[in-house]
């Protein structure tokens, strides 16, 4: 079972996130809150697996309550989704480099919200290859300078490669077929380049790839 806590402003996005998890069978709703402060105390209270958060709310915001979580270590297990308005928020790259696991449209199917829970729920991160290019793209025309992380260097160079390409916006099996290697290789070096470099998942991943300005070799 899925334990997940809802935490958004408006009441019809609580009502609608409420009626279709409690109509499956393998998600469980275990609370939900109006705005960031009540929803860092839920989250500490159930620990849940994944909370679907709003990024603007008042008093503390979604980005704000994101940090608490991610800063947290008894919060480790924790999985978040930021839910936004807009395919790019202008807040999205923010939420992906401070540990949120992806974003979900507020308008998305309600299949797609299932899978987000689900997806998140089992570890990986919500970020399609076409949503990558963009966040790439949006962070190319914003960030002023490279800034690389400190555990860049102490990856291999196939290591570095596979994250670059990862960063790039390919999926495990475009990589692998590029690089001529088989898909579960490509796993074990993004598994490996992930615990290096203490990204949370592969969304963390891709955003320290890019702010250390990892190109794929072309």
């Amino acid at each position: 079972m899925i334990r997940v806590v809802t935490v958004d402003d408006q009441a019809l996005i609580r009502v609608g996130v409420r009626t279709l998890l409690r109509s499956e069978p393998d998600t469980d709703l275990v609370g939900e809150a109006a705005d960031g402060c009540a929803g860092l105390a839920l989250i500490r209270r159930t620990r849940p697996d994944v909370v679907l958060m709003d990024i603007r709310m008042p008093e503390v915001d979604g980005l704000t309550a994101l940090r608490e979580i991610t800063g947290d270590p008894a919060l480790a297990s924790v999985r978040v989704v930021m839910l936004t308005t807009f395919g790019l928020d202008e807040y999205v790259f923010e939420a992906l480099r401070d540990g949120a696991s992806g974003f979900v449209l507020k308008d998305a199917d309600p299949a797609e919200l299932l899978q987000a829970v689900r997806v998140v729920a089992r570890g990986e991160s919500l970020l399609s290859p076409s949503i990558t290019r963009s966040v790439i793209s949006q962070f190319a025309r914003r960030a002023p300078s490279v800034i690389a992380h400190p555990g860049i260097k102490g990856l291999t160079e196939r290591e570095g490669e596979v994250t670059a390409w990862v960063a790039a916006g390919l999926s495990n099996d475009e990589i692998a077929a590029r690089l001529a290697i088989s898909t579960e290789t490509v796993r074990t070096h993004v598994s490996r380049a992930m615990l290096k470099l203490k990204a949370r998942d592969r969304a963390q991943l891709v955003v320290f790839a890019i702010q250390s300005g990892l190109v794929p070799p072309m």
